[in-house]
């Protein structure tokens, strides 16, 4: 049997901060940021909710999806760049929260990417026998490393979580092959000291050239070409770079998600997220190819070819 995802959810925080409302407080405007990233909102926690409270949120909502209990859970993966502490891991406290008994737990840092790297890690536990189910978590609460002075970063960040459970899935569905990677060259362009650093004009080339060949890799590993896809998931960081990587793969604009305008960059949150609002428009359906690809600090990297179902 193949892994693929039987459950999903997500939960963003209640609080929407618009471009508007950053234009009282920086030098920005709506249309600067507009023009420049695709982001027109995002969602920002208050001060008492932790990595962890928004991880569990959205973890209930993807075991409810896939009909299970907290008790069958085997592993608990949570990506996550912003955890509460150093330890305990945010995976541990959620194993405790959910009442995953039986789950190994630990957490995964790999940035933007960290929900693709989750993903193909559970994909060996499960089709090497050793576990059923397994819960991927990526989550952010970005807002808390985030300089509010610094107006080319401040507009970016969004926080947010999106959760999966990864078991197996009838013959032929699920993820049918990926790509990874990592330049440890690249991570003085996209690091964390108290707040995040970034080189734009590096980080956006480096984005641009590697979602799209990281894509085309994975699709060749799956005996795929990209006529195949069916629908489009980029990491939700900036319209720029989402629209140069489904030009690269030539994927018509409605096949591709686009929820930045709506939560900002949510880090490893981004795609999971992408997901469940997809689906809830019903524009993703049983047998769809689709591609997943994100890029983040470290440099790291990753795409996965999955068809969709159970």
């Amino acid at each position: 049997m193949g892994a693929g995802i039987v459950g999903i959810g997500k939960y963003v925080p209640e609080r929407v901060v618009t471009n508007a409302d950053l234009e009282k407080v920086m030098d920005t405007s709506d249309e600067w940021i507009r023009t420049r990233t695709g982001i027109e909102e995002r969602r920002i926690a208050d001060d008492d909710t932790n990595t962890s409270d928004l991880a569990y949120r959205a973890a209930l909502e993807a075991i409810k999806n896939a009909n299970i209990s907290p008790e069958e859970i085997d592993l608990i993966l949570v990506a996550t760049v912003t955890p509460d502490r150093p330890f305990p891991s945010v995976s541990c406290m959620l194993q405790e929260r959910l009442g995953a008994t039986k789950a190994a737990a630990m957490d995964i840092s790999a940035a933007c990417a960290g929900f693709m790297y989750g993903l193909v890690t559970a994909k060996q536990f499960i089709e090497g026998g050793a576990y059923k189910y397994i819960l991927v978590v990526g989550v952010e609460k970005l807002s808390k490393v985030t300089n509010w002075e610094d107006r080319n970063t401040a507009v970016l960040f969004g926080d947010g979580a999106g959760a999966a459970i990864v078991g197996p899935v009838s013959e032929g569905r699920g993820i049918l092959s990926f790509d990874l990677g990592a330049d440890g060259t690249g991570g003085k362009h996209l690091y964390q000291d108290e707040y995040i650093i970034m080189n734009g004009r590096e980080v956006f080339k480096f984005a641009v050239r590697q979602m799209g060949e990281s894509s085309l890799r994975a699709l060749e590993k799956s005996g795929l070409t990209k006529e195949d896809i069916d629908f489009l998931f980029p990491h939700q960081a900036n319209i720029r770079i989402m629209e140069s990587a489904r030009q690269r793969l030539d994927v018509p604009e409605e096949k591709m998600s686009k929820t930045v305008n709506k939560y900002g960059n949510t880090s490893a949150a981004s795609i999971p997220i992408s997901i469940v609002d997809e689906l809830e428009a019903g524009k993703i359906k049983d047998d769809d190819i689709i591609v997943m690809v994100g890029f983040g600090g470290g440099l790291t990297w990753g795409a996965i070819v999955m068809r969709w179902g159970r």
